[in-house]
């Protein structure tokens, strides 16, 4: 079947929805069995398609459509949005634009399950226009059953591509499965997924049953997690290095000055936050031991271990080490828990080695979204159980505190955790109040 481009007319209307120049969607390859799966061009009602954020989703029924704002401090400017083009009745691009938001998205979701293992050996191919990603980072998402899914980065091809018109994309379909997905069942056969800020169209979307020369590649899903990573992200890019540097700077200067950390946080954005939400905490509890904090904003266990390998313990040697780490692997790419937990036993393997006379105080993973039910949440519980074995009571103790957080009925309240992920000052108070009975006593050991 022949790949289906916008027309001239058409093309025209994507250049006044994107607000520059769009240029016709790229040469058509060479052509694919007939029963290839189109997502488009196909007919309006075909697929539902859905704008949104992690708060809020509207369906695109018209040609266009705008997502109400995130709650929240630092949103006021936020803004997704979704447009598509075509005649009546039918759908030929679509487009999504987005601004000051971690997390945007364009979904097709099918009405009812797809079968998509005859493609399981073939491709997912479009074609992509990108507008503007000088501060955003774009991915590519297919699902792989129910509570599955598996999305590959497009930053550095999506980037290098901005302001050339229509190019080819292809990933392969193998990207996009995992041991333990059911590609017979799938609800979510494409997305897309913008941070930051940027403006792109898509077309000519398609599964294909034979492979396909591939334009981006993808991590093994199966080693992602103990592999050292610099954390690449759109909105890391700036910081994220020369943070680590700054603390490696910080480490130094207070053991030149007689004032060696006693005391060391590893984490991710929750625990930067002691930097922030919780500073007043910090200084009355933590600051009499030096405590240095190591928590980076999006870290997964890839990302700390890279931080561990290339400086970030050098020349400490605190009393405890006080690890909390993985929401970002499940949140971000809804790994198995079981790959989570490798990772993180493989920093406490690595904190064992560089500092071997230091306690570990590891912590359960902190609860996430509003219900226990809540998927996300359930894989960090899977997760918890998991590396609490790794305790071992002489190097390596596991807590956890996550009832500290809760309801009764075991619920968040945004008072605690605003946006039912990170922690309000008053979740901070919390945290340390429920680790001290564990904490202290380590901290006071000869």
């Amino acid at each position: 079947m022949a790949i289906t481009r916008p027309s001239a007319l058409l093309s025209a209307a994507l250049v006044a929805c994107a607000g520059a120049a769009a240029a016709q969607p790229a040469a058509q390859p060479a052509a694919q069995p007939a029963d290839d799966l189109v997502l488009l061009p196909a007919p309006a009602n075909a697929w539902r398609t859905v704008i949104g954020h992690w708060e809020h989703r509207v369906e695109l029924v018209g040609v266009s459509a705008v997502v109400p704002p995130p709650s929240g401090d630092g949103t006021a400017q936020a803004h997704v949005g979704g447009s598509a083009l075509g005649p009546e009745g039918a759908r030929t691009a679509l487009s999504l634009e987005w601004k000051d938001v971690w997390m945007s998205t364009l979904r097709l979701e099918s009405r009812v399950p797809l079968d998509l293992r005859p493609y399981a050996g073939g491709a997912l191919t479009l074609d992509l226009n990108v507008d503007d990603l000088a501060q955003g980072g774009l991915h590519v998402k297919v699902a792989c059953g129910d509570g599955c899914e598996r999305s590959v980065s497009l930053l550095e091809p999506a980037r290098a591509i901005a302001g050339k018109g229509w190019q080819h994309v292809s990933v392969p379909l193998a990207c996009f499965q995992r041991d333990g997905g059911d590609f017979s069942r799938v609800s979510l056969p494409f997305a897309l997924e913008g941070g930051g800020r940027g403006r792109v169209s898509v077309a000519n979307v398609r599964l294909t049953r034979a492979a396909a020369p591939a334009t981006v590649s993808c991590a093994d899903y199966r080693t992602e997690s103990v592999t050292p990573a610099v954390l690449a992200e759109s909105w890391s890019l700036d910081w994220w290095r020369p943070r680590h540097e700054q603390k490696r700077q910080e480490a130094r200067e207070r053991i030149a000055a007689g004032q060696p950390p006693q005391l060391v946080f590893i984490g991710d954005s929750i625990t930067q936050g002691w930097e922030n939400e919780g500073r007043e905490v910090w200084a009355a509890h933590f600051a009499r031991y030096q405590a240095l904090n190591l928590g980076f904003g999006g870290d997964r266990t890839e990302n700390v271990l890279w931080r561990l390998q290339n400086g970030a313990l050098d020349g400490l040697a605190p009393k405890v080490v006080v690890l909390m780490v993985g929401t970002n692997n499940t949140g971000h790419r809804a790994e198995n828990p079981a790959t989570t937990a490798a990772g993180i036993r493989r920093l406490l393997d690595e904190i064992r080695q560089r500092l071997p006379q230091a306690q570990v105080l590891l912590l359960a993973v902190f609860p996430r979204e509003e219900r226990p039910s809540g998927h996300l949440r359930r894989l960090n519980d899977r997760v918890n159980e998991l590396i609490g074995g790794f305790a071992d009571g002489r190097h390596v103790h596991f807590a956890n505190i996550n009832t500290a957080f809760t309801q009764p009925d075991g619920t968040l309240s945004r008072a605690v955790m605003p946006d039912l992920l990170h922690l309000s000052p008053k979740g901070y108070a919390l945290w340390q109040r429920a680790m001290d009975p564990v904490l202290t006593p380590l901290l006071n050991r000869p």
